[in-house]
């Protein structure tokens, strides 16, 4: 990038939105100077018009919601909707019973090495796994909790 590009990308940067002419100046040692007063006579005009070129954002319906459903989005029925939503429970009631077995059996692991002898670092997978049912057990209630 020449300095003159570049000092033209910072000055239409640092030009204020009330500007409503932009100058390109070039000065004696053949600079280029960008700005939004004239500076001398050689100074010629590179953009004119309102005083900002960027749209106005759309305002959004007051209560509305931040991103709503298009109207050609295609709608669920109400009873279509309560059974898949009891199909989900019924998936994640089964999940939950599962890695509540599986935990069970991890802790019953874990007592068991607990009980041999050796070294404490060869209890360190058995204690992962029951950290990880225990944690799958917490995600599959928050998900049954933000069920309706």
């Amino acid at each position: 990038m020449t300095r003159s590009a570049l000092a033209l990308l910072i000055a239409t940067l640092a030009v204020p939105a009330s500007a409503q002419t932009i100058y390109k100046c070039i000065d004696a040692n053949g600079g280029t100077l960008i700005s939004n007063a004239r500076v001398d006579k050689n100074c010629k005009a590179i953009v004119s018009g309102p005083e900002s070129t960027i749209p106005a954002p759309k305002a959004r319906p007051a209560g509305g919601a931040a991103n709503p459903t298009p109207s050609s989005f295609p709608r669920v029925q109400e009873d279509t909707q309560k059974a898949r939503d009891g199909d989900r429970r019924h998936i994640l009631e089964q999940e939950l019973a599962g890695e509540q077995r599986n935990l069970d059996l991890a802790r019953k692991d874990l007592s068991e090495q607990e009980g041999l002898r050796g070294p404490a670092d060869r209890l360190a997978p058995y204690r992962d796994r029951v950290g990880q049912h225990e944690r799958n057990i917490q995600a599959i209630q928050k998900e049954l909790g933000n069920l309706r």
